[in-house]
C-alpha cells in the first residue's frame, strides 16, 4: 500500500488529504459490540459482492455529548464504519452488490455510497492495542497545541493491521477567528 492516504508516521505530522469515496455504514454503539459487528459484516459483504474488497477498514468517530469522547461510555459512540473504493464503483454496481447481499445479510440495507473531504489534519501511526490509544492521541493533543490548532471534523483511524497498526487522524484548523 503506497497510497498516501495509508502513509503515517510514528511522531503526529500534519498532512494535507484529499477526498475518500467508498462504502459507509453510520452507527452507534461499543466498538466490536453487536451494532458495530453488524455493520463491519454488511459492509465486507458489500464490497466483496461489488468487487471492491481490499481496502483496509476505517472508522470515523463522535460522541454527542459535552464530556470528553473518552469519558463517555462507549454504548454512545457514534461511528460510521468506511471502506476505501476506488473512483470507477458506480451506484449501479452498489445496488447490484445491495440487492445480491441482502436477502443474506438485511444489516446491509444501512450500506451507503459515501464521499468526504478530509484536509488538512494532523495523523500518526499507532503501534499496538486500542486500549492504548489515550497515551497516542495524547501526543496528538499535544502536537496540535504547539502549532495552535484545533479539531474540526470526526476523529478518523486507518485500521491497517487489526489491532497492531492504526493510522489515528484528526482533522484540523487554525484556533482563533475563521480557523483557517
Amino acid at each position: 500500500m503506497t497510497d498516501a492516504w495509508y502513509a503515517a508516521t510514528d511522531e503526529p505530522a500534519l498532512v494535507e488529504l484529499g477526498t475518500a469515496r467508498g462504502l459507509s455504514v453510520s452507527g452507534r454503539g461499543e466498538p466490536g459490540g453487536p451494532e458495530h459487528a453488524a455493520a463491519v459484516e454488511a459492509l465486507y459483504a458489500v464490497a466483496g459482492a461489488a468487487g471492491a474488497a481490499g481496502a483496509p477498514l476505517e472508522g470515523r468517530w463522535w460522541v454527542e455529548d459535552e464530556r470528553p469522547p473518552l469519558e463517555v461510555p462507549r454504548a454512545e459512540w457514534r461511528w460510521h464504519v468506511f471502506l476505501k473504493v476506488n473512483g470507477d464503483l458506480g451506484a449501479e454496481r452498489v445496488e447490484g452488490a445491495l440487492d445480491a447481499v441482502r436477502p443474506k445479510l438485511p444489516a446491509a440495507a444501512r450500506v451507503q455510497l459515501t464521499e468526504f473531504a478530509v484536509g488538512r489534519c494532523v495523523q500518526v501511526l499507532h503501534h499496538g492495542d486500542y486500549a492504548d490509544e489515550p497515551a497516542t492521541l495524547a501526543r496528538m493533543d499535544a502536537f496540535m497545541a504547539e502549532r495552535n490548532l484545533v479539531r474540526r471534523g470526526l476523529h478518523h483511524e486507518v485500521y491497517l493491521s487489526l489491532g497492531e497498526l492504526t493510522v489515528l487522524r484528526q482533522p484540523v484548523a487554525a484556533a482563533g477567528p475563521g480557523g483557517a
